[in-house]
């Protein structure tokens, strides 16, 4: 069992009185004992001396007797005060702790609001004496002050990169739409637009999973209870369109699952599971989609047919680029970034996310996060 800091300074003052007071009565003893012995063959001569040999007899023993009873009499006492004060020691040395370790505490209160809460506008603003507490509260302080810009730097530079890097491809989307739609074009100019129509919505979908990829890696979140099955279901609205293309049927069985996250970042969480489930798959093929709460914890689990996969890829798919089967030319199935999102997100959620292939193909993906 792991001692707190404050239990353990009371025990240590309480352990150092048991043993000072133990040494003190010991010595204590071992002189009034002397003491005593030789107070007691003085009065045994002096009284031998005025009444006769007869009477030392009697004399010795009552006068060892007495002194014994002494000694037993002020070790019983003296143990007991010795406990008594260990306790006291002990009690005080809690308390001693408690006043010393406040300052700590406050930190520490700080320290835990800003975890939680992911405020990093807040500071701890020590005023006590320049001692070790302080300086603490002051790294603290200037810590945080560093995350703050830092995170602050990093969401600039998310929205800027999302416009700069957006708004090319959708002006050479636009003027390649145009080109291709004119009277005059050529059916090689049709194809070659169409071409590079393609080109393009990959790179968008790039650009939109990096820059998803970012922000879910920012464990700054505004966290707000809701229901994950409606964020669950919200999605599956969405892409009823796009199974019943890949000829995919969609199984919900949803049930309450309370949670607490970023509403945006959750839903992108169901959106990239359900939608590698439904591109992944045979045409033919089932996805089955299930939302319940299962102890302390929300859980979606998304399963789906497909092609088989080897175990030893489990882990490796959730890295950024990594696709199955070495599928890098299809861009109707995604950049590689899916799995890596959503696990950044369920990261900065406090979740943890699972993968096991089943034995007629496909996956079982489980995403655990923790119950509102």
């Amino acid at each position: 069992m792991k001692l707190t800091i404050r239990l353990r300074v009371a025990l240590l003052c309480g352990g150092l009185s048991l043993l000072w007071g133990a040494v003190l009565l010991l010595v204590v003893h071992l002189l009034l004992r002397s003491h005593l012995r030789s107070e007691t063959e003085a009065l045994i001569r002096a009284a031998d001396e005025n009444t006769g040999v007869g009477s030392q007899g009697w004399l010795s023993g009552t006068a060892h007797h007495a002194a014994d009873t002494t000694m037993d009499s002020l070790l019983l006492w003296g143990v007991i005060t010795v406990v008594l004060v260990s306790g006291a020691a002990g009690w005080f040395g809690w308390l001693a702790a408690g006043w010393v370790l406040r300052s700590l505490n406050r930190v520490t209160e700080t320290a835990r609001r800003v975890a939680q809460s992911h405020d990093l506008t807040e500071r701890i603003d020590y005023t006590g004496p320049p001692d070790t507490v302080r300086e603490l509260a002051d790294i603290f302080d200037t810590m945080v002050g560093r995350l703050a810009r830092a995170f602050d730097g990093q969401r600039r530079f998310v929205a800027n990169a999302s416009h700069e890097l957006r708004t090319p491809l959708a002006i050479n989307r636009t003027l390649v739409d145009v080109a291709v739609r004119r009277a005059d074009a050529t059916e090689e100019m049709k194809r070659l637009g169409e071409s590079l129509l393609v080109v393009n919505t990959r790179h968008e979908r790039l650009i939109d999973g990096l820059l998803a990829l970012a922000e879910g890696e920012q464990t700054v979140l505004d966290r707000r209870p809701l229901d994950l099955t409606d964020v669950v279901e919200h999605v599956l609205d969405q892409v009823t369109d796009e199974a019943e293309e890949q000829t995919v049927t969609l199984h919900r069985l949803m049930d309450t699952a309370p949670t607490a996250g970023d509403a945006i970042l959750l839903e992108r969480i169901a959106q990239n599971l359900v939608e590698n489930a439904i591109r992944h798959n045979h045409s033919g093929g089932e996805v089955w989609v299930t939302t319940r709460q299962r102890g302390d914890l929300a859980e979606l689990v998304v399963a789906n047919t497909g092609l088989a996969v080897p175990p030893y890829e489990i882990e490796t798919i959730f890295e950024p680029f990594r696709r199955l089967h070495a599928d890098r030319l299809r861009s109707d199935r995604g950049s590689g970034l899916g799995l890596s999102i959503v696990r950044a997100i369920v990261d900065a959620h406090s979740g943890t996310i699972t993968a096991r292939p089943r034995e007629e193909g496909g996956l079982t993906i489980t995403v655990e996060l923790p119950a509102a």
